[in-house]
């Protein structure tokens, strides 16, 4: 039997160890592309998570912007009804003022014709001042009359017409007859008037029952 030599059993050789490290060099590269896929993919997900957690962020804020939008609206909407109102209301207010301008005057004049329209009423033991007396007081109540209607201010209607509570006073009643039937204005005491459509003072009157 032939002996063998220990270094041939024992040791490789170097051919045999450029093959393992060829060999381990080709395992390594064939795992390198499979690690590399791997870690594209984490990196992928991670940015697709992040991606998504922005767009959730967004999301959230564009939702509390149109909230605040909505409320801005609406406040807006509000206060331009506000101010809508409070025009009008002025409106109103100056046309009233306009329409019953001289209300103060009007009502402050009528004592002065009650008591020229009872001095016309007196009686007079001479007759030559007595006509002199009519003659100026009715001079100065046709003034007076004038200057009121021209300023719109005019009688209210009572002698014979119907009793009308937003127009008429009744201080007095007497019972009906033919010539007054109930509810109807039997004498004026107090003439009462009107600017306009506005009562200044309504009349005074006695109203058959």
């Amino acid at each position: 039997m032939t002996k063998q030599d220990p270094e041939a059993t024992e040791f490789p050789s170097e051919k045999d160890l450029k093959k393992t490290a060829n060999s381990a060099q080709a395992n390594l590269k064939a795992s390198q592309p499979e690690t590399k896929q791997k870690a594209a993919a984490q990196t992928a997900q991670s940015a697709d998570n992040d991606n998504e957690a922005v767009i959730d962020k967004l999301l959230d804020k564009n939702q509390e912007l149109e909230k605040k939008l909505r409320a801005s609206q609406d406040q807006y909407l509000r206060a331009e009804a506000e101010i809508q109102n409070i025009k009008r209301h002025n409106q109103m207010e100056q046309a009233d003022l306009i329409k019953y301008d001289g209300q103060k005057l009007a009502t402050a004049i009528l004592p002065s014709l009650d008591n020229l329209q009872r001095a016309l009423q007196a009686q007079s033991s001479n007759k030559a001042q007595e006509e002199s007396i009519l003659t100026g007081v009715k001079m100065v109540l046709k003034h007076l009359q004038q200057a009121l209607k021209e300023n719109q201010v005019e009688e209210i209607p009572a002698a014979g017409q119907k009793f009308d509570p937003t127009l008429h006073q009744a201080v007095q009643t007497v019972p009906a007859d033919d010539q007054h039937p109930a509810e109807t204005v039997v004498e004026v005491l107090q003439t009462g008037y009107k600017l306009k459509d506005r009562v200044l003072r309504p009349s005074m009157v006695v109203v058959a029952q």
